[in-house]
């Protein structure tokens, strides 16, 4: 074989496994249905925190050990149990993406990464008002 063979199979062949490598670290976002038959395994979580139940953090205690609710778009609700500090202003968070695993009925969560409220979400109220101050005047 010429040497611009060779060359180029070993290119070939980096470039497969590089391709290979990142497909491995791909994941998907599960709800809680399909988390729960994947016991052990890391998916991610889109949720958002039910409010209906309670959270359990205290600084003092343990600031190490936060508990919630998580409740998915399809209802589906699961404890989770996060080992590390509080996200600030966690529960003004619209939705929230959990990375972890079902261990039993419950979350291990390894990091929460929090929506934030859109300040700038449309009020047709506050809309019509100003439409309608700008034509009057």
């Amino acid at each position: 074989m010429k040497k611009t063979h060779i060359i180029m199979l070993v290119l070939i062949v980096v470039a497969i496994t590089v391709l290979i490598s990142y497909t491995g670290n791909l994941t998907t976002y599960e709800t809680i249905a399909s988390a729960k038959q994947k016991p052990g395994k890391f998916v991610n979580l889109i949720a958002k925190i039910d409010k209906t139940q309670p959270l359990e953090y205290d600084a003092v205690k343990n600031p190490n050990y936060l508990s919630f609710t998580a409740l998915d778009t399809l209802g589906n609700t699961v404890k989770v149990v996060y080992h590390n500090t509080k996200p600030t202003d966690m529960e003004k968070s619209e939705r929230i993406v959990l990375k972890g695993k079902m261990n039993g009925n419950e979350f291990e969560c390894k990091d929460i990464l929090l929506k934030c409220p859109s300040k700038y979400k449309d009020d047709m109220n506050v809309a019509n008002k100003n439409v309608q101050n700008s034509v009057s005047n």
